[in-house]
């Protein structure tokens, strides 16, 4: 394993070599905050590294016993070794920790340059995703309350993440085109998806009594929503008008977890993500249902109707269509439609 020799070494002025581990763990995650930061990453992509380069900087002092700029990028594979071999991480896990480490080495401690001399496989592959029936979705939504049954009915049938769903704002449905846009979805990427009919007369009142709640908020002093700040910079007024209010609205007012600025936030994703588990045990379906679920059975579906593959990733959002393929595996009928031998007279 090596590293380029010119870019060794090359460490911000505030993360001194030598220091109190818990003082350079400190440091380190505060420059790593800010790395992640000034390269406009999502907030999930903040915890998610920041979660794992603090056991990766603990590893280091611990097992290692160095910082992890003395360590350097053999440090990486230690400690992939670590989890493969002792902790036995899936391989997308120990992709993800991977991603975290070297974005730390790259960004924060300056080592623009290196090469691992190897990982331990972890082997597998990636697992075929859990799919429900239409009768099971059905039977999963029918146990959900609003706003979490509408919220289920948009994942379904939109294909939408959960994230993508709950940052869904008042001017992103487009009823008289039929269709939803989509803002900076996974990878910043925008698209636009179909608006179901179906739920056309649920999204109006949902929006009705929204509204109302928004012009009391509006009447008391109220009515802030979040937005990010370089709009709030260019749009100073733009947080108290109703096409920017969230379309799954918090109860409550917040700060927001990187500027601190008091106003209202969407529902949070572990609230639906538990009201959705309680609907999948009360519906008991025998599945390890999530709500990732409900965008895999989207695309099932579609396709088990004949739609075209290509049609299916382009409302999915994927940057490759060999990342959509992978529903093909799970249709009733997948290839040639063959049957079971036992089905056959």
């Amino acid at each position: 394993m090596r590293a380029s020799p010119r870019s060794v070494g090359i460490l911000p002025t505030s993360l001194p070599s030598e220091s109190d581990p818990e003082e350079e763990l400190t440091n380190l995650i505060d420059a790593l905050r800010r790395a992640i930061r000034l390269k406009n990453l999502a907030m999930a992509t903040e915890e998610t590294y920041v979660n794992w380069n603090s056991r990766f900087i603990r590893f280091c002092h611990l097992q290692l016993g160095q910082s992890p700029q003395a360590a350097g990028p053999p440090a990486i594979t230690a400690y992939l070794d670590f989890l493969a071999l002792k902790r036995n991480v899936a391989p997308a896990t120990q992709k993800q920790a991977l991603n975290a480490m070297a974005f730390l080495v790259r960004n924060v401690l300056g080592i623009k340059e290196f090469t691992l001399d190897h990982i331990t496989p972890t082997g597998g592959r990636r697992r075929p995703p859990v799919v429900m029936t239409r009768e099971e979705v059905r039977s999963v939504i029918a146990h959900l309350e609003d706003p979490w049954k509408l919220a289920a009915q948009l994942m379904y049938g939109s294909g939408l993440r959960i994230m993508e769903t709950l940052r869904l704002r008042v001017k992103d449905l487009d009823f008289g085109q039929g269709t939803i846009t989509i803002h900076d979805g996974k990878g910043g990427r925008h698209r636009v998806v179909p608006l179901p009919k179906a739920l056309e007369y649920h999204l109006r009142d949902h929006l009705a009594k929204a509204h109302q709640k928004h012009l009391q908020d509006l009447a008391c002093g109220a009515g802030d929503v979040h937005m990010p700040e370089a709009l709030l910079r260019k749009w100073p007024n733009a947080t108290r008008e109703w096409p920017w209010q969230y379309l799954f609205a918090s109860a409550t007012l917040c700060p927001h977890p990187r500027t601190g600025r008091f106003a209202r936030h969407h529902l949070h994703e572990v609230s639906l993500q538990r009201q959705f588990k309680a609907a999948v045990r009360k519906a008991a379906i025998p599945k390890h249902a999530t709500c990732h679920t409900m965008r895999h059975s989207f695309a099932t579906h579609l396709l088990e109707t004949g739609t075209d593959i290509r049609t299916v990733q382009s409302l999915l959002g994927h940057s490759s269509v060999e990342t959509t393929m992978i529903y093909l595996h799970v249709i009733k009928r997948p290839g040639a439609g063959a049957f079971s031998p036992l089905d056959l007279d």
